[in-house]
């Protein structure tokens, strides 16, 4: 399992904190953003958690944090929480919306670094690792954006090299609810593609560049993953998928899939 996951019974339930939702379909209600959900335990549990997408709560169970929530909650904060320390709960809040950036780079740096061996590699990472290790000021104050572009540049080297011989040029393409699979994807660049509700049964997608994609609702039934490049456990969790779906190591299965 990649080190950037995220552990909920050591985090302080800051996404079900810290984030706002809108009634949609993938949340009964509204919520603002530092509201405690009402079904947030003392115990920062989720009340309904086995219940959640009957609730309406589709939305919770495609979110990951990357492993940001327990990193503000047991190292920033060393262990506090937003409840015995209200005077810091907005500082927490913020820290955690940069941490999970932070964590989202260095999980993709850290499957970067299974594909290739660039030397780069390993100093960009450290170089973010540091940040997130900060303290919150520290965390705060981290040019994101910076960060970002940099790990952009050596994702996208490390893309071209995996893929080559490269297949379909398909970056942020509209494939919305497309039947799919008859589509040879090996390879393909599909970074940022819309792909909602498509139909890849059966689909290899094998060494696809997936950075981005949209894949809410995809029905991924039977489909090769195992080997697609920069497929994040939150894309996994809003596909449609089932047991004969084949997933990247350390990727868990859906609950929802059955």
């Amino acid at each position: 399992m990649s080190t950037y996951r995220s552990d909920c019974s050591r985090c302080a339930g800051l996404c079900c904190v810290a984030l706002p939702f809108a009634r949609s379909a993938d949340f009964p209600e509204d919520k603002a953003g530092g509201d405690p959900c009402r079904h947030l335990g003392p115990d920062f549990g989720c009340g309904i958690h086995d219940q959640l997408r009957e609730r309406g709560y589709a939305g919770c169970t495609v979110f990951e944090c990357f492993g940001a929530g327990q990193q503000v909650t047991q190292v920033t904060f060393r262990g506090a929480d937003w409840r015995t320390e209200p005077a810091s709960r907005q500082e927490m809040f913020d820290v955690f919306a940069v941490m999970r950036q932070l964590h989202e780079m260095l999980a993709l740096l850290e499957e970067a670094g299974g594909r290739s061996s660039s030397s780069d590699l390993v100093e960009l990472a450290e170089q973010v690792s540091t940040a997130a290790g900060g303290s919150a000021g520290q965390v705060l104050a981290t040019d994101v954006g910076a960060l970002r572009s940099a790990v952009g540049g050596v994702l996208r080297r490390v893309s071209a090299e995996v893929r080559r011989p490269a297949g379909q040029a398909l970056a942020g393409a509209d494939l919305l609810g497309r039947d799919l699979r008859r589509r040879d994807l090996r390879r393909a660049d599909l970074r940022g593609a819309l792909l909602v509700a498509a139909d890849l049964r059966g689909v290899d997608l094998t060494d696809a560049d997936l950075l981005g994609a949209d894949l809410r609702d995809a029905a991924v039934a039977g489909a090769d993953l195992s080997r697609a490049l920069f497929l994040s456990q939150a894309q996994v969790n809003a596909l449609r998928g089932d047991g004969s779906t084949r997933l990247p190591a350390g990727h868990d299965r859906p609950a929802h899939w059955g």
